[in-house]
C-alpha cells in the first residue's frame, strides 16, 4: 500500500506550485510517482516535520511554527498531517 493516500495526492495536486514553477503531475497517479520518485515523506505532526529537515540538512532552528508550516516545501494535509518534498 502506498504511503500516499487520496487526500495527501489531491493537497500535492492542488498545490504543487508553492514549491515548484510550473505543474509537475497532472493526475493523482503522476502526483504518486512524482513524490515517489522524489522520496517525500509524510509525517504525523510539526515536530516530525521540523526533526525530518533537520535530518536532510536544512537549520529550521529558528524558524517558529508558523515559518515551519508556510515553507515551500511543507504541504498541510486536513487532517493534520504534513508532506514534505524536498524539491
Amino acid at each position: 500500500m502506498s504511503e500516499y493516500d487520496n487526500e495527501t495526492l489531491r493537497v500535492f495536486l492542488e498545490n504543487q506550485e508553492q514549491l515548484f514553477e510550473e505543474s509537475v503531475a497532472d493526475t493523482e497517479d503522476e502526483a504518486e510517482a512524482f513524490l515517489e520518485d522524489s522520496l517525500a515523506v509524510v509525517c504525523s505532526s510539526l515536530d516530525d516535520v521540523r526533526a525530518y529537515l533537520e535530518e536532510s540538512g536544512m537549520d529550521t532552528y529558528d524558524m517558529s511554527d508558523d515559518e515551519l508550516e508556510e515553507s515551500a516545501e511543507v504541504f498541510n494535509i486536513s487532517d493534520g498531517r504534513y508532506l514534505v518534498v524536498l524539491g
